[in-house]
């Protein structure tokens, strides 16, 4: 068993394909985007995502191109600051090892990591699994038939593999209540540097975050009934100008602003939850087999975690996929099945539904500034238990000094 297709080349694809090279198996990217894709939203990253980039000796690039965030700060109608904390509240509970980047620049540094050594297909999608006795027969929607040892579905929340292989989404998705929308904009004013800005209204948020070459990221977070989300870049527009129109701050600037933007990330808050990750010869990693939320802040971290996982247990099994699969399943599935549970309750926290929920978490959040209390209630949603394995990779490439 040495050839795995890997659908999806965003963060968890790159890190398999990295690790099932490293143990010595053929992989191969296939994209649907015709490229790596770019804007989206900032993400935090720490834990043992951040320790399997070192080990893929990527920390020195991710703190190059990464923001070191010190402070998150809840304003009023005026801008008045209400509540807030210091970030270093999160480098004290992760010994430092703690970034903010955006999700696109880690999959550009992952995947430059397999870059050259792992085939790779843009612009092309799974649209057909037909599994046989000893591969899996994969038909793809331009380059044609091909045939594989394994397929893994990297491609995310609305995975197509975990559809042909597993059944339609809704039977594994748990939605949360809530949108997300993000969108990067050029020479935006004011700029707040490492600062994240937030301004609430019951059941929505706004917020941005100030980047390099005079760059802002604009974040929307609201309430919302599934039957309303939109699917067109239009009515996406047009829901948020409704949700905000009447906001105070910088809502109207950052209104003006979205309507100039070509490029808006919208998607739905959910959580995937699957009774198993595999199924024959087909397996799922990240996103696409436990979506924990874009908004519990360690999606990007998970997937890593996943991949290595998965990776070493494929290596370990030699050419027992079905030994590989539930061992990868055992390790990690407490792990994540508590970490889905956290980012559950905090979900809640961006866009209180009422006023007096929004007076309760600016109440908390007042309390991070005295010492001990943010560990006492972040810090076991912070902290990884989980010991990551170590596994034998006799081809593992080491970067260039």
């Amino acid at each position: 068993m040495r050839t795995v297709l890997i659908a999806g080349a965003g963060i968890a694809g790159p890190t398999l394909a990295f690790w099932l090279k490293a143990a010595g198996f053929e992989p191969t990217l296939v994209e649907r985007a015709p490229g790596l894709r770019s804007g989206g939203y900032v993400i935090d990253f720490w834990g043992l995502g951040y320790d399997i980039a070192e080990r893929m000796g990527l920390i020195a690039e991710i703190n190059r191109v990464g923001y070191h965030v010190q402070e998150l700060r809840i304003v009023d109608d005026a801008g008045r600051r209400r509540a807030g904390f210091g970030t270093r509240v999160f480098s004290e509970l992760t010994d430092g090892r703690f970034v903010t980047l955006p999700r696109s620049e880690l999959s550009r540094l992952l995947f430059e990591r397999v870059k050259g050594r792992a085939e790779t297909v843009f612009g092309d999608e799974i649209v057909a699994l037909a599994e046989e006795g000893d591969g899996v027969r994969v038909q793809l929607k331009h380059a044609g038939e091909r045939r594989f040892d394994c397929v893994i579905g990297a491609d995310g929340l609305h995975s197509a593999v975990r559809r042909l292989a597993f059944g339609p989404q809704p039977q594994f998705e748990t939605y949360l209540g809530y949108v997300v929308a993000a969108c990067e904009v050029a020479g935006f004013r004011p700029r707040d540097e490492d600062v994240y800005v937030m301004y609430g209204q019951p059941g929505r948020m706004i917020g941005r975050f100030t980047l390099r070459d005079d760059r802002t990221l604009l974040l929307f977070v609201l309430v919302a009934d599934r039957a309303a989300v939109p699917t067109t870049l239009d009515r996406q527009k047009a829901m948020l100008q409704a949700a905000y129109g009447a906001g105070k701050w910088d809502c109207p600037k950052i209104l003006s602003e979205l309507e100039r933007t070509d490029e808006l990330y919208f998607d739905s808050v959910s959580q995937i939850r699957m009774p198993g990750w595999s199924r024959g010869r087909v397996a799922l990693v990240g996103d696409a087999a436990f979506c924990v939320s874009l908004l519990a802040g360690q999606g990007s971290a998970l997937a890593m975690i996943s991949a290595y996982v998965l990776a070493g247990e494929l290596a370990a099994a030699e050419s027992d996929h079905a030994r590989a699969f539930a061992r990868y399943e055992a390790r990690l599935r407490g792990y994540i099945s508590a970490k889905q549970r956290g980012a559950e309750r905090f979900a809640g926290a961006f866009a209180p539904k009422t006023r007096a929920g929004l007076a309760f978490r600016n109440l908390v959040i007042r309390t991070f500034a005295v010492p001990g209390l943010a560990k006492l209630a972040i810090g076991r949603e912070i902290a990884d238990a989980l010991p990551l394995p170590d596994y034998h990779w006799p081809l593992l490439a080491r970067p260039a000094a």
